[in-house]
């Protein structure tokens, strides 16, 4: 399940409306709704707290193992990096469709791309101009 749909069925379950959410939590109404439709994604894992401590819940139940490496992506690269990340995933489900790879060795594979994303960034840097780098 989607971090979106598991944060509006716990808010759900909490009986709270998404503008006592975001007045809680600290982030905008448009966020929240945004996180439970999927469109967007928190830019950090301090969102995820606070919205688990208000869901009184904790972040690895709103969160799958994948959205560690968008939380990542987003830290790192910002929205760029995050639709890089989804798109890669996106193609990379074609490889487990049909397959009989164990749940583990989906993970280690997902964490190997991750890593050679992050990676090849890394290496990239020495090539971008300074008066472009951050």
């Amino acid at each position: 399940m989607a971090f979106g749909d598991k944060l509006k069925e716990y808010r759900a379950k909490a009986r709270i409306s998404q503008q006592k959410l975001a007045d809680l939590t600290g982030v905008s109404l448009r966020s929240v709704q945004n996180y439970e439709h999927n469109k967007r994604f928190p830019k950090n894992i301090s969102i995820v707290k606070r919205l688990a401590e208000v869901l009184n819940t904790n972040t690895n139940e709103l969160l799958e193992e994948q959205d560690y490496c968008m939380i990542d992506a987003m830290e790192k690269g910002g929205t760029r990096a995050i639709r890089d990340i989804k798109s890669l995933t996106d193609e990379v489900v074609g490889l487990f469709a049909g397959g009989n790879l164990s749940e583990s060795d989906r993970d280690a594979v997902m964490l190997a791309i991750t890593n050679a994303y992050w990676d090849a960034k890394e290496d990239n840097k020495k090539f971008t101009p300074k008066k472009y780098r951050k």
